[in-house]
């Protein structure tokens, strides 16, 4: 989880309580530096609606959303990269990894489709910092012209 510097101090409990009825918007790839950014160049592959409250008891280690619908309808063509969390009043609180491998949001599928159901498998916090992407991926902006970033 990547909060903005106005839930720095907040709790999870806290992080958690704000999103009642708030949305989990899920992106493409290149997800911003902080949440702090506006999402560019990434599109919006699918969102759920925080229910009141936002999350039941966590089991197993694992967070359990409560979403307005479980499924959602996706939106377009694309493999989810990251999500960003907003609350009801559209002010964003979070980013989370999302998609296959190591994420803390998974899914029913690899990928999403127009109109095709999305549904979180899984939902597990990492702690800030936790991200599984290398630093240098992260903003990065496939251009013509522009070589991607190195790897080891």
């Amino acid at each position: 989880m990547n909060v903005t510097l106005d839930f720095v101090e907040s709790s999870l409990d806290d992080i958690k309580a704000a999103l009642d009825g708030g949305t989990l918007t899920v992106y493409s790839v290149a997800r911003p530096t902080t949440a702090d950014k506006p999402v560019d160049r990434s599109g919006v592959l699918a969102t759920f609606t925080f229910g009141s409250p936002a999350f039941g008891a966590a089991k197993d280690g694992l967070e359990q959303p409560n979403f307005v619908a479980a499924s959602v309808p996706g939106s377009t063509v694309g493999t989810p990269g990251f999500a960003r969390a907003r609350k009801a009043d559209g002010t964003t609180v979070a980013d989370f990894s999302a998609g296959p491998g190591e994420r803390e949001i998974k899914f029913t599928e690899v990928s999403c489709s127009p109109g095709a159901p999305v549904t979180v498998a899984t939902f597990k916090i990492i702690a800030d910092g936790g991200w599984p992407e290398r630093p240098e991926y992260y903003d990065t902006r496939p251009r013509p012209g522009y070589p991607m970033p190195k790897t080891l």
